[in-house]
């Protein structure tokens, strides 16, 4: 690794929680993306619903049933006809990101392991949601406990979100060699995330697309319904096939559950399987009409900031 590189507080093996609130920093360059929200809360979204709220839409002629607290004193003594007004209804958004903290992910070839770059992506995307006002929440997934936590405002949906990870996180290191106990854990994952997510919800899925198979469409597709989903795949250069390895080489590798040794015959066959694994994850993310954005283990996400738009 080189050190030079490493984001703030990091070490790419170990995670922290002064990391993952530095990541406010990173959020603070993804432009801004006005959206209409679906939900109906109070927040910074402008939606499409006349009513009470804090931005101003038009005056239109009083109607029977309007709130007097609304005439527009000005009109209706210019016009002599008495005038509401009304405004576009500010509303927030619930956020929920679910995060796949599997075995697969504690990965890392060059910077830092994948479960570390999904985590640092995971607070960042949460310090974005906060910093437009929206709700947040999340489900983290591994094979052996899942964390839900309900959307929540401000301060207190971040706080719950990297204490949450970074426990998490801790925690597989901590049971590295132990079997998997829940092999369709991303399926009840995504069955969890049905309950979780109210209509209007942005969910934004962060994996290394092993685990998410096609028995996920199910709830994936009934939950595209209501809810607006964006998908980022965490990828190492090993498993991408972009470092530069000699002609002959004994490579140790630990893929999950699995320790490996890789010769040039061997690493082919791995990558490919690697590689299937994860165009399996974009086409099933094309067939429920969900963007696929790719970030780099081996790179700084602040190098990346463009898959974050």
């Amino acid at each position: 690794m080189v050190s030079q590189d490493l984001p703030l507080f990091a070490d790419g093996i170990h995670l922290s929680q002064q990391e993952l609130l530095a990541c406010q920093n990173l959020a603070k360059a993804i432009p801004e993306r006005r959206s209409k929200a679906k939900a109906a809360l109070a927040g910074h979204r402008a939606s499409n619903i006349k009513g009470r709220g804090m931005e101003f839409a038009e005056v239109r002629h009083y109607q029977s049933g309007d709130d007097v607290r609304t005439i527009d004193w000005r009109v209706t003594a210019r016009t002599g006809k008495t005038h509401t007004k009304l405004f576009v209804e500010e509303r927030e958004r619930p956020v929920i990101v679910l995060l796949d903290m599997s075995h697969s992910l504690y990965f890392g070839s060059s910077l830092l392991l994948q479960s570390v770059q999904a985590a640092h992506l995971a607070a960042t995307l949460g310090w974005n949601a906060i910093a437009h006002g929206d709700r947040l929440g999340a489900l983290i997934a591994s094979e052996h406990q899942h964390i839900e936590l309900k959307p929540r405002s401000r301060q207190n949906g971040i706080l719950q979100l990297v204490s949450a990870i970074e426990k998490m996180h801790q925690q597989q290191l901590s049971h590295i060699n132990d079997l998997p106990s829940e092999p369709q854990h991303m399926y009840r994952a995504c069955q969890r995330l049905q309950r979780l997510a109210k209509p209007g919800s942005l969910i934004w899925i962060i994996s290394d697309g092993k685990h998410i198979d096609q028995q996920c469409i199910g709830p994936l597709l009934d939950l595209k319904r209501h809810c607006d989903i964006g998908a980022f795949l965490v990828t190492d250069p090993l498993r991408q096939g972009e470092l530069n390895l000699p002609k002959r080489f004994s490579l140790p590798v630990r893929d999950g559950d699995k320790e490996l040794t890789l010769n040039r015959q061997s690493y082919d066959a791995w990558l490919m399987t690697q590689q299937q694994q994860q165009t399996n994850f974009v086409n099933m993310m094309d067939k429920l009409s969900v963007e696929t954005r790719f970030v780099d283990a081996g790179r700084n996400l602040n190098q990346q900031i463009g898959a974050l738009r």
